[in-house]
């Protein structure tokens, strides 16, 4: 599945974003508030339990979420979208994976994996604010399912039709979230229109 989440609040953030004048502080700020409001979509079909409590008033049936949620960002990058979600799902565990690109086979290689237990029972969001190539989104879930992982979901600020089909033909189990889909890649496999290299926007190292 591909969802696109075409939300007024989030695509004028995301315009915000694209501005080149836009600095670190308020790109990273819209980045943060796009992710929490990605996260209530991506957050709806969570499995819950039915739960008896009391309240005030009366003895009632509530419901709690069923699996623990596991988020993963692909380093760096990733990491801008992780306390936005997190605020949404305070509970959630955290797991990291770092990948470098070979520069003569162009082929991703990790270089840092840590992860919480039990990934075949969470609901595992793997986040990165760009799937471009899909060459990283697809090694990344690669590498995650090889730890157990069954229930994914890709969450990505732009993609590009390019990388939405890498990331389906090898993961067509795979949920796929973003917050805009653009045009193409450039040359240089830039996302056009885009919005820059988002790690380097992020931390201020462009």
């Amino acid at each position: 599945m591909l969802e696109v989440l075409n939300h007024p609040l989030i695509t004028h953030k995301l315009t915000q974003m694209r501005k080149q004048e836009t600095g670190t502080k308020d790109f990273r700020e819209n980045l943060d508030e796009i992710a929490e409001l990605m996260a209530y979509e991506v957050c709806r079909d969570l499995p819950v339990n039915p739960v008896d409590i009391v309240t005030p008033v009366a003895p009632t049936v509530g419901y709690e979420l069923a699996r623990e949620v596991v988020i993963v960002p692909i380093l760096r990058a990733g990491i801008g979208l992780l306390d936005g979600i997190r605020r949404l799902v305070p509970t959630a565990k955290v797991g990291f994976i770092g990948l470098y690109r070979d520069e003569k086979t162009l082929e991703p290689h990790e270089y840092f994996a840590k992860f919480p237990k039990n990934l075949d029972e969470a609901v595992v969001m793997v986040v990165d604010p760009m799937l471009a190539t899909g060459g990283s989104a697809v090694a990344a879930l690669d590498m995650i399912k090889k730890r157990g992982a069954k229930n994914i979901k890709l969450v990505c600020l732009v993609g590009v039709p390019e990388g939405v089909k890498a990331v389906q033909k090898a993961h067509p189990d795979v949920d796929i979230y973003l917050a805009a889909m653009d045009d193409h890649l450039n040359e240089n496999g830039y996302i056009v229109p885009g919005l820059g290299d988002a790690g380097d926007r992020i931390f201020g190292t462009k």
